[in-house]
Formats: C-alpha cells, sequence, structure tokens
C-alpha cells in the first residue's frame, strides 16, 4: 500500500455507507463484534459508528492484549523485579496497567524496582548484554503479531549463551478466545450478548492468515471477515459481513487482501513453532480461563524461561471494584455503562486495563468524545 489517503475517502465512505443501509434488512439486528482494538480505535476516530443504520451495531471485543492480561501476571513482573532484583523490560503500555493494592509497573518503578520500557526485545537483549551481573527479564505480552520477536530473541539468547537473560512469556491466541467467546453462555444463548459475525483481527492475521478461523465460523455458524484498521477497511468488511448474514452463509472472508493470506506468514509461524508451544489453558482478563489460548516457552529453551528460572506462580486476582473491563472485554458491557467511565476512571487515572491502552475501549470512547460533562451516552446518542 503506498497511500493512506484512498482508505479515508469521505466519498468513498458515503458510498459504502449507502450500500450497509440498503442491504440491512429492516426488522433483524446485526451485531458485528470488532475483535481487534485498533477497529474500536478506527470506528470511533473516524465516526463509522455514526454512519451505519440503527439495526447495525458494533460489539467491542476482547482485541487489546494489554487489556487482557490478568492482574496477577502483573503481579508476578512486580515480583520479579522486586523479590528477585531482575532488571524487567516492557512495553510502555503496561507500565500503567493497574495490578493488585492499586499499584502498577510504573508505580513500582518509582518505589525503586529496576522496570523499564522498551521499544522492542531487543531492546531487552541489548541491556542483558551490557550488564552480564544483573538478571534481564523480557515482560513478554500480545497476540500473535509479536510472537515472531519474541522467538527471534530467545534463539538468538541461545546462540550467544546469554545467560542473564530470560522471557516472562504471556502471548495469547486469538482464535481460541473467538471460540471460548463464542461458546459462552452469554453468547450461545443469546441472552446478554448477541454476535451475529466477526471483524477478524488483520495485524493477527498477517501472522497467522486467515485459515485459523475457518473452524469457529463453521462450527458457531458465524461468519468472520478479516478487516485492516483504515475506516474504509472497517465499512467494506461490515458490509461483507451482512451479505453472508443475509445469504445465511458463515464462512471466513479476507478484506485485508493486501496484506493477509489464507496461509499466512508461514516463516514466522515456523520460527515461533521452534521456540513456544501452547499452553494447556491461561487466564485471560474478562475471560476466565481459556483452553489452548497462549504460549510457553519449550523445554530446549526452558533456560531462558523466566517462570521456570523464578519458579514464578500465579494467583487469580479481581478487578477492582465497580470496574466493569471484565464486562467490557467480553462484549456485554460498554465503557459508558460503568459507573467510573471518565470520572474516577481516566487515561490520567486508570482504574481499569481498558482506559491504558491504547487499543483499549475506554480509552476509545474517553479519546473521541464519548462522553458528555460527566454524562454518559452511548454513541447514537453523542452523534445526534
Amino acid at each position: 500500500m503506498k497511500f493512506v489517503d484512498e482508505f479515508r475517502d469521505g466519498e468513498l465512505a458515503r458510498g459504502l455507507a449507502k450500500a450497509i443501509r440498503r442491504e440491512a434488512r429492516a426488522g433483524r439486528q446485526y451485531n458485528v463484534m470488532e475483535f481487534c482494538g485498533g477497529h474500536t480505535h478506527a470506528i470511533f476516530r473516524y465516526g463509522v459508528h455514526d454512519l451505519m443504520p440503527d439495526n447495525v451495531r458494533f460489539v467491542h471485543g476482547p482485541g487489546c492484549p494489554v487489556c487482557v492480561l490478568p492482574i496477577g501476571r502483573i503481579d508476578n513482573a512486580i515480583e520479579l523485579a522486586e523479590r528477585h532484583g531482575a532488571i524487567v523490560c516492557t512495553y510502555g503500555d503496561m507500565m500503567r496497567v493497574p495490578a493488585s493494592e492499586r499499584r502498577s509497573l510504573i508505580r513500582a518503578k518509582a518505589e525503586g524496582a529496576d522496570i523499564r520500557m522498551v521499544y522492542s526485545i531487543t531492546d531487552a537483549l541489548r541491556i542483558a548484554r551490557e550488564m552480564p551481573g544483573r538478571e534481564v527479564v523480557f515482560f513478554a505480552i500480545g497476540f500473535e503479531t509479536t510472537t515472531p520477536p519474541t522467538a527471534v530473541a530467545l534463539l538468538q539468547a541461545k546462540a550467544e549463551g546469554l545467560r542473564n537473560f530470560s522471557v516472562f512469556c504471556n502471548h495469547v491466541l486469538t482464535p481460541a478466545a473467538v471460540a471460548h467467546i463464542l461458546s459462552s453462555p452469554e453468547v450461545a444463548d443469546h441472552r446478554t450478548v448477541a454476535i451475529d459475525g466477526f471483524l477478524g483481527p488483520s495485524h493477527v492475521s498477517s501472522i497467522i492468515g486467515s485459515r485459523p478461523y475457518e473452524a469457529a465460523a463453521a462450527a458457531f455458524h458465524r461468519p468472520v471477515v478479516i478487516a485492516g484498521f483504515e475506516p474504509l477497511d472497517v465499512m467494506q468488511a461490515t458490509l461483507m459481513v451482512i451479505r453472508q448474514l443475509n445469504d445465511g452463509r458463515a464462512e471466513v472472508e479476507n478484506e485485508y487482501t493486501r496484506v493477509v493470506t489464507r496461509d499466512g506468514n508461514t516463516r514466522a509461524q515456523a520460527l515461533v513453532a521452534e521456540v513456544l508451544e501452547v499452553r494447556d489453558t491461561f487466564e485471560w482478563r474478562g475471560l476466565g480461563f481459556v483452553p489452548a489460548s497462549a504460549l510457553r516457552i519449550r523445554d530446549a529453551y526452558a533456560g531462558f524461561d523466566a517462570e521456570r528460572r523464578f519458579a514464578v506462580t500465579t494467583r487469580s486476582v479481581k478487578d477492582a471494584k465497580s470496574c466493569e473491563c471484565p464486562s467490557i472485554l467480553r462484549g456485554a458491557k460498554k465503557p459508558t455503562d460503568c459507573k467510573l467511565f471518565g470520572t474516577t476512571c481516566t487515561p490520567e487515572n486508570p482504574i481499569g486495563s481498558c482506559m491504558v491502552s491504547s487499543e483499549g475501549a475506554c480509552a476509545a470512547y474517553y479519546t473521541y468524545g464519548r462522553f458528555r460533562g460527566g454524562a454518559a451516552p452511548g454513541p447514537r446518542e453523542a452523534a445526534e
């Protein structure tokens, strides 16, 4: 892709909006979950939701890797720095995510722990080389998009014999989460969360391809359309979901063909498979324990696994009282349903993880004005 403007063209957007209104049949509801937080921000930043007819509704999913990490794992990272004296390196978004007792990595850093924000895992490798007398732990998070760099770093650390470097692995897998959401009573019985189709993640799918979503689409009879992050991508993908629903189809389609293929990046997949393997289960904030939904470091690289090196044990910790992040991540509630939103909980003073990350749903609502003067109207009301 050479240009961005062509995917933000107002005239094309109006044409797509007319097509969606024309094809969205009166008398039925179209509930489309955008799994990825990048889609959520595109929807609000460009006003895509305001271009939809009343019977087309976006449901915000758990597609923010910072948001879905459970509190107990953040507590573990703090313990690695405070109790074991390790230099803990991680991405900027993780620094302010609330942990137990209103602590966070940045607060622990202010209290003396050696916790450093880095731009990539290669920064952590460099620190380990420069400080051979200190243990350096990279706090690895993210969906499939960020797993290849972690795998490459582990391969490099082993090749160099970098014995003071390890990874605290928290990489999670999107297809398992999609299947878990669709099998939950909230969705399966259409009681509290209605999901008719999915906008599949774009960057994730550039790695794993569109094939891994085919099983969930067939098993739960829900269409999945892989969508790019630009507003016209989101609108075109939504139209494709609507057409599938009208036809009674439940297939995996790819709107983001300029980047995503059915098989994905097979070289990256091979690198990940060499170093990492699927865990039996893993806890997601908002979803609970999800089978086969995360990765761990293989036995051949156990010497670089922080969980084994420091005998890390994780306990489940509930979110702050009145925080609706778990329900928001499941699509059961909107950020504006939370009593803390925009008052006690703001980007400057986040109570829940959804307000921290640049991909969090609460941050999207707050940043793009989904509230007025302390009130909390929904997207439709805010547009009127």
